[in-house]
């Protein structure tokens, strides 16, 4: 006959409260690695698009309603162009852009803390240096806002 097991803390869902800066920085790189490899496969994706322009596919577009193409009225252009154009030109992709640039540049300071303390440099300080990797994220995410939503509505 078996017993049960008693859980604990596990089912006591309260518990991230009390969650240290290691924690949450273990947490964030986890998740913003699932988010570069989901941005990997959409990008796949949308660069199978290509394909079709090397076949010599096109579709005509209207050059006004493609920021990546230059002219007026009714333009044929590879479908590669049209793909890009068209998804340029959308305000939430442009939005998922800083989202993907936060999430890349977290990770790779979040990496390069942890490389660091892997080599024994900086043990002392893993909570300033977890925070001061958000810090920089956020400063360098804030000022790259601009240069991204240009030319989408603003």
């Amino acid at each position: 006959m078996s017993q049960s097991y008693n859980r604990g803390l596990i089912e006591d869902y309260g518990r991230w409260k009390e969650f240290s800066a290691g924690m949450w920085a273990w947490i964030f790189h986890k998740f913003t690695g699932w988010m570069l490899i989901g941005y990997l496969f959409t990008h796949i994706a949308v660069l199978s698009t290509a394909i079709g322009a090397a076949q010599g596919e096109t579709v005509e577009v209207f050059a006004e309603d493609l920021p990546n193409v230059e002219g007026t009225g009714l333009t044929e252009v590879d479908i590669y162009t049209a793909t890009l154009g068209g998804l340029e030109g959308l305000f939430i992709v442009r939005l998922l852009e800083v989202g993907l640039l936060a999430v890349a540049v977290f990770h790779i300071l979040n990496g390069l803390r942890l490389l660091m303390i892997d080599l024994g440099i900086g043990l002392e300080a893993q909570d300033k240096s977890f925070y001061a990797s958000l810090i920089l994220t956020g400063i360098i995410t804030v000022a790259s806002v601009p240069t991204f939503l240009k030319g989408v509505g603003f």
